[in-house]
């Protein structure tokens, strides 16, 4: 793994591959932020392109106070809130669909019939999720997917440890509600 204070110190000396490097390592985390918040896909290519730029335009005024990676994450969710704000208004960040990218995937060696299952349980979640709104669908995301603590978390969107974790809890009751919803509609149709 590189050690990102010399990622960054290269590429402000303008090593284009330095640059390169660190999207590469950041593309992910880019695009599940700004996917689960913008529906259309061309919007979210766009977008993600504006936060790198705005990255690399930024990058000399980053002085290592926070991690770099909850640095790019920040300015990834305001972009995509800006983004909102202008085509939906802010009430779209609490409420509406959003994207998503896939889960992990499960570990190999299984039965077939586990696998299959596996599949099925992850392409439930995903359609869940898809319909959570776009705020509390960026946290769970955040949390679980990237590991990420209440503070990072906070820190990137600008919201106190105390909100995170409430919206974390109010993401996971959503979730646990369509899933509910979600089974018991396939049970009445056996």
């Amino acid at each position: 793994m590189i050690d990102n204070r010399a990622l960054v110190e290269t590429i402000l000396r303008g090593d284009p591959d330095a640059f390169r490097t660190l999207i590469r390592q950041h593309q992910r985390l880019v695009g599940h932020i700004v996917g689960r918040m913008v529906k259309n896909r061309e919007d979210v290519e766009d977008i993600c392109q504006e936060v790198f730029l705005k990255i690399y335009r930024s990058l000399k005024d980053f002085k290592f106070n926070s991690q770099l990676s909850t640095w790019i994450a920040a300015i990834a969710f305001n972009t995509a809130v800006t983004h909102m704000q202008k085509t939906k208004g802010a009430e779209a960040i609490f409420g509406g669909d959003d994207e998503i990218d896939s889960f992990p995937a499960a570990p190999d060696g299984s039965a077939p019939d586990a696998a299959a299952e596996r599949a099925n349980i992850s392409f439930v979640l995903r359609t869940e999720i898809d319909h959570l709104p776009p705020l509390y669908g960026t946290i769970v995301a955040l949390f679980h997917l990237h590991e990420m603590s209440y503070q990072e978390i906070g820190t990137i969107m600008k919201l106190p440890k105390g909100t995170v974790k409430s919206y974390l809890f109010r993401g996971r009751r959503l979730l646990k509600q369509r899933l509910t919803a979600q089974i018991r509609q396939e049970d009445l149709c056996l």
